[in-house]
């Protein structure tokens, strides 16, 4: 199925390449109508009663061959492609030059700069006392406000409520056990990256369940838009029915209501290592949809 010829490696050095920090992966239930918007259709979307699994990761490495950097990724869904199942980027957000270059023309992502502003949120998050996260002191909490650059929709961000990364000596809280993930990956079909390629990650962390994080998108002229109000949206622009990206505003209205969907589950990865694979290409894709009803 895929080719043993695999990309030319740039500034990162030969692969596997190492990523060390923490991450948050959260999985949102994604109306298979959006998803199949943002995934090439030679690929078959894993879909149930109309909805497909995506959401996003959102990492803070402090080791990697690009130095300290944040990733945001938004994961507009599954797809198959014999023998396994993958997760499709819709979109890569770095506050590195360096790895956005290598996103795109290494990997086949699509990849773009983009700026991470960090600090405490205005008002407490009530939710996350009662269950446990952040204590008695807001300063636990941070908001993440991610932006893209250059973007006609940069004044209009993504934010996003977390738990702050407190280190390890100062948790008492049981981190979740030691574990071993495979997670293999497709890519490509982008302006830098014309081929459809695969690749694996290998991650070993500790993982634990936690709330879920919320995510809004604060207008410069609307203020916080609930997910209800961003799906009435896309019904009414046809967007998501279309079945195509024509314009970048489209497709950055495409991934936000990926993170706007539903979160059914959010994990947290301490203690990360990331071991990411150099992609190979991808010389034959299903095309008829995989469905489950």
């Amino acid at each position: 199925m895929d080719s043993g010829e695999t990309k030319r490696v740039r500034g990162y050095g030969k692969p596997p390449w190492i990523f060390r920090g923490r991450a948050l992966y959260q999985l949102h239930l994604v109306k298979a109508e959006t998803a199949r918007a943002l995934i090439p259709k030679e690929f078959r979307l894993v879909e149930a009663f109309g909805y497909t699994l995506g959401g996003f990761f959102l990492a803070s490495y402090e080791d990697s061959p690009a130095g300290v950097f944040d990733e945001l990724v938004v994961i507009a869904g599954t797809v198959w492609n014999p023998p396994t199942s993958c997760a499709w980027a819709a979109k890569v957000l770095v506050n590195s030059d360096e790895a956005c270059e290598h996103g795109r023309k290494d990997v086949g992502l699509p990849s773009q700069v983009a700026t991470f502003s960090k600090q405490p949120p205005k008002r407490k998050n009530r939710f996350l006392s009662i269950l446990g996260f952040g204590g008695a002191s807001a300063t636990n909490q941070m908001e993440v406000s991610v932006s893209e650059m250059n973007s006609p929709a940069s004044a209009d961000p993504c934010h996003i409520n977390l738990t702050t990364f407190v280190p390890a000596e100062r948790v008492n809280k049981w981190r979740g056990p030691a574990v071993k993930l495979w997670l293999p990956s497709f890519s490509g079909r982008t302006n830098y990256n014309l081929n459809l390629l695969k690749y694996n990650c290998q991650i070993d962390c500790r993982v634990r369940a936690v709330s879920p994080l919320k995510v809004t998108k604060l207008s410069s002229h609307m203020g916080d838009i609930t997910r209800e109000q961003e799906d009435h949206e896309c019904r009414s622009s046809g967007v998501a029915e279309s079945g195509r990206l024509d314009s970048m505003e489209n497709e950055q209205n495409l991934s936000l209501s990926v993170m706007l969907s539903k979160p059914i589950l959010a994990l947290e990865f301490s203690c990360l290592k990331m071991q990411v694979e150099a992609p190979v290409v991808i010389s034959h894709c299903t095309k008829s949809p995989l469905r489950y009803s």
